[in-house]
């Protein structure tokens, strides 16, 4: 356990933490802009209150595991952590998904996202869905 809490601390004090438009101009050339029926807004909203764009963000949940990354991506079921991971659903260790390579954690939202949906992500259901997500593209000039 201390050797997680270690690399947790260690991960984080070297975070690549994108501005807005330079992770929606990332994710519009991954694919993500109208993947899963979803705007390119909404994706950048999402990973806004998930992260704030942090590529090294975790989060310890009540149950015992961990969400990883620029998507929050939960040990439990998508990744595996060497603790909680039941599924693994990525099929990718969760220290992959804080690498400041997105492409990992991409590849692993596109796997939920086709699987889920977008409402697998609780930050998209309290903060993004149904409202005007227009301020997460302006500026970007995409």
């Amino acid at each position: 356990m201390r050797g997680l809490v270690f690399l947790l601390l260690v991960a984080s004090a070297s975070a690549k933490v994108f501005s807005k438009c330079q992770w929606a101009k990332v994710l519009k050339s991954s694919g993500m802009d109208g993947y899963g029926g979803y705007s390119l807004a909404n994706w950048v909203c999402l990973t806004y209150h998930e992260s704030r764009y942090n590529t090294r963000a975790t989060n310890r949940n009540s149950n015992g595991s961990t969400d990883y990354g620029i998507f929050q991506i939960n040990s439990h079921y998508w990744c595996d952590n060497g603790e909680s991971a039941v599924a693994n659903g990525c099929s990718i260790k969760c220290s992959a998904l804080l690498s400041d390579d997105v492409s990992v954690a991409i590849r692993c939202a596109k796997i939920i996202g086709a699987r889920q949906g977008i409402t697998a992500w609780m930050a998209w259901n309290t903060h993004c869905r149904g409202r005007d997500l227009s301020t997460f593209l302006s500026d970007c000039n995409l």
